[in-house]
């Protein structure tokens, strides 16, 4: 499989994967026109797009749907996910509805949904699994939780290619004057997002993992700094060479970095 990550940061989040059979999108966190431009980046129109697979309701991950929804594409969601945003947009869309928790397969797609622990409805992680298209055979997305659970981390050990969220740096969290005090703790709860601490802490702990790719993802722009965490990547290939590591820069998306 080839994956792609069109942008993610606190202000928007979305992938695309590409198998033999299948292109799917990971979360639509962008308008219809963004992710549409983004997609001719690599050649490709909405109309390639067999489907489009949710973690969960926040609109950083589903506000594209406003304009995709009715696009003809298959929607990926649990049954809680589905309500909210159907309470939201005001209109039933044409919902693939899984069992957080079962994995099932979509074209030569095999996807397992697993729990995360978030303040959504039923927030969900994601690996998927395929033969096709060369590059990886597995991927992992793994955004939007407030610790990782012995569950997640076994979900996304045998993964080629994972998806982490490394979203902020505590000292400048503590320091950020834009946010209260009760954001501040919900960003740090256990249903909250992860620092980069707790993200490196579960890359140093798990040597025997399959990563060959490891994107760290859903930056916040105001209480993290690329920077930041690229010093924290230097320190982990020196134990672990062999990883690639890449750091998703949350001021660029795919579009923006073709013009940069």
């Amino acid at each position: 499989m080839r994956f792609e990550i069109l942008g993610s940061s606190s202000a928007g989040n979305s992938g695309l994967l590409i198998s033999g059979e299948s292109k799917v999108l990971v979360d639509v966190g962008f308008s219809g026109k963004r992710i549409r431009e983004m997609l001719r980046v690599f050649d490709l129109g909405i109309e390639s797009i067999d489907g489009i697979f949710l973690t969960h309701e926040h609109s950083d991950h589903s506000v594209g749907l406003k304009a995709l929804g009715e696009s003809g594409l298959d929607i990926f969601v649990n049954e809680a996910t589905a309500c909210v945003l159907q309470d939201k947009l005001g209109k039933r869309l044409p919902w693939k509805v899984f069992e957080t928790g079962t994995a099932f397969s979509y074209r030569d797609l095999v996807v397992d949904a697993f729990s995360i622990p978030h303040d959504a409805q039923d927030p969900v992680g994601y690996v998927f699994k395929s033969e096709g298209g060369g590059g990886f055979a597995s991927v992992g997305w793994v955004t939007d939780l407030g610790y990782v659970p012995q569950l997640v981390r076994e979900k996304i050990r045998d993964v080629e290619c994972l998806v982490l969220e490394a979203n902020h740096d505590l000292e400048l969290l503590e320091n950020d004057t834009k946010r209260p005090w009760s954001i501040k703790q919900r960003i740090l709860g256990r249903h909250g997002h992860l620092s980069n601490e707790a993200a490196f802490e579960v890359l140093r702990g798990m040597p025997d993992a399959a990563w060959k790719q490891i994107f760290l993802a859903h930056l916040s722009r105001d209480c993290n700094r690329v920077d930041v965490v690229q010093n924290l990547c230097h320190a982990l290939q020196k134990q672990r060479p062999q990883l690639n590591l890449t750091v998703v820069n949350p001021h660029f998306d795919a579009l923006q970095a073709l013009v940069a």
